[in-house]
């Protein structure tokens, strides 16, 4: 079989057992979800969330130690004993009849969220510099795996458990994700093949952390943190985020959801190939810039908004003699003074509008209302009717819908732009640096929940979430154009200088 041939496959296994990985690793999102609503357990929000985050958390931390690994001994034998080590915490899960060992087991299942950086590894020693960002965006399209757990794990609940009559049938669920993650590690021992990163396997500890004093990993991380940790973390809140907001079901809410999560996971390969062709960095430019203006956009809440308006003073003093018909009449010594007033005709948008229709731009209304009495005595300048403007914003859902696909497009493709990168800087250190760049992104997927949860809590906005993606998406975005200034002015100081005097109207030497 010749190298390229047995690249493809390496490529086509790894993205198969990726989405496997990827798949179990989401598991607990979908099962405790279903044992709680229907009473199996009965455990609290807060016990809730932290079952869901056990394994994204241990996914995510043990990238690093594992992405060495690879670099030592080969992503094949790495990534198939990950398969099979996690295997086993999967199924003892469906013997778990506690909190406690729900939470052991959950740290143990985890270790499949590190699949991720065997695989960067492991595709990249076999693919050509101007092939990688394509490799390892299709290998990262196995984040679809989420969604194929979101779409198919309560349907297999349902069938295990006859639609809620036998309860206990839940235990199926963890035996059937174990036993997908041995067949996938039995198929991955037969059809891949070992490949080691040039010299990595006689490198010592010392050597091979030494990428991670280079500030460049750390961007990158940041970077990370926003396109994967947001895609993991948006993916779970913007369910309730819909319920909430939106009044819509869960299943309404878990539809939309996807729309989301689904394109963000394919789209992957594409951000690839745009990274091979158009280079990492621009692709990652528009990347963030996109971030920054929807998350921008989706910053503003449905709303009502009620403000002053312009309103109707008195001329003279007097004594007020009528009130009725959008006028008041002031009796003053020089005689009757009529003031006229706006009254409110109508709602300044319907119930019907409200919810169901297409309201793009805000509506607003403004009219007065009188605020004194007849045989009230009033003196020059008070004020007879005050002014009152009313706003209503919708936030469309349908809009609303279409800037989030747009970041969940971005944040797909900047998932494999961020990763396009570390081969070019750091070829013989794929592991190591992907995996903390992957560390720092699973925390994304952590913490970001516990952060939107407390500024909506702080806030009462749900609309906090898109405030924060805006200030950290703004932040990567200005930390990259500095970079790029910096290195722009190392490496051609020349072109920098002349670009600068031709952005000042200077003429510059030829």
């Amino acid at each position: 079989m010749t190298e390229n041939r047995q690249a493809f496959v390496v490529l086509t296994m790894n993205t198969l057992a990726f989405t496997v990985c990827f798949m179990c690793w989401m598991m607990n999102g979908v099962l405790i979800t279903f044992l709680v609503d229907n009473g199996v357990f009965r455990w609290t929000p807060a016990e809730m969330g932290w079952l869901i985050g056990i394994p994204v958390l241990t996914g995510s931390v043990t990238r690093l130690p594992v992405g060495i690994l690879t670099d030592k001994y080969g992503g094949r034998i790495v990534f198939g004993l990950l398969m099979l080590l996690s295997a086993v915490f999967m199924y003892m899960v469906s013997y778990a009849n506690s909190y406690g060992q729900f939470m052991i087991l959950g740290l143990g299942f985890g270790l499949a969220g590190a699949s991720f950086a065997v695989g960067i590894a492991y595709t990249s020693v076999w693919f050509p510099a101007h092939k990688q960002g394509t490799a390892l965006g299709i290998f990262g399209a196995g984040n679809a795996g989420a969604a194929m757990t979101s779409l198919g794990a309560p349907h297999l609940l349902n069938w295990f458990t006859n639609n809620g009559q036998q309860l206990e049938g839940w235990r199926m669920l963890p035996k059937v994700y174990a036993g997908s993650l041995v067949v996938m590690a039995i198929l991955f021992f037969l059809f891949t093949h070992t490949k080691l990163a040039v010299g990595g396997q006689h490198k010592t500890l010392a050597e091979r952390l030494t990428p991670l004093k280079v500030m460049r990993v750390w961007r990158f991380g940041l970077y990370y943190f926003l396109v994967f940790g947001g895609f993991v973390a948006l993916a779970q809140w913007l369910i309730p985020y819909y319920v909430n907001v939106y009044a819509m079901s869960v299943v309404t809410a878990g539809f939309m959801a996807s729309i989301f999560s689904l394109p963000s996971g394919v789209i992957r390969a594409v951000g690839g190939w745009m990274s091979d062709k158009f280079g990492p960095r621009p692709v990652m430019q528009w990347v963030l810039g996109s971030c920054v203006l929807c998350c921008g956009l989706l910053i503003v809440p449905q709303m009502d908004i009620w403000s002053p308006g312009s309103g109707v003073m008195a001329r003279s003093a007097g004594v007020v003699k009528s009130v009725a018909d959008g006028e008041v009449v002031v009796e003053t010594p020089q005689g009757d003074v009529r003031y006229a007033f706006n009254e409110r005709a109508e709602e300044t948008v319907s119930d019907t509008a409200r919810t169901a229709g297409m309201l793009v731009l805000p509506e607003a209304a403004s009219w007065q209302e009188a605020v004194v009495k007849p045989g009230e005595s009033v003196t020059r300048k008070q004020l007879l009717a005050r002014g009152v403007t009313h706003i209503f914003f919708q936030a469309n859902v349908w809009i609303f819908t279409g800037l989030v696909f747009i970041v969940g497009i971005a944040m797909g493709i900047g998932k494999a732009a961020v990763y396009r990168h570390i081969p070019d800087y750091f070829p013989n250190d794929v592991g190591v640096v992907g995996g903390m760049v992957g560390v720092l992104g699973g925390l994304g997927g952590f913490f970001c929940p516990i952060i939107f949860g407390n500024l909506l809590g702080s806030t009462g906005l749900w609309t906090t979430c898109w405030m924060f993606f805006f200030l950290l998406s703004l932040v990567c975005l200005v930390w990259m154009l500095v970079v790029i200034r910096r290195l722009t002015k190392k490496e051609a100081p020349d072109m920098a200088r002349r670009l600068e005097t031709e952005a000042l109207g200077t003429p510059s030497e030829a």
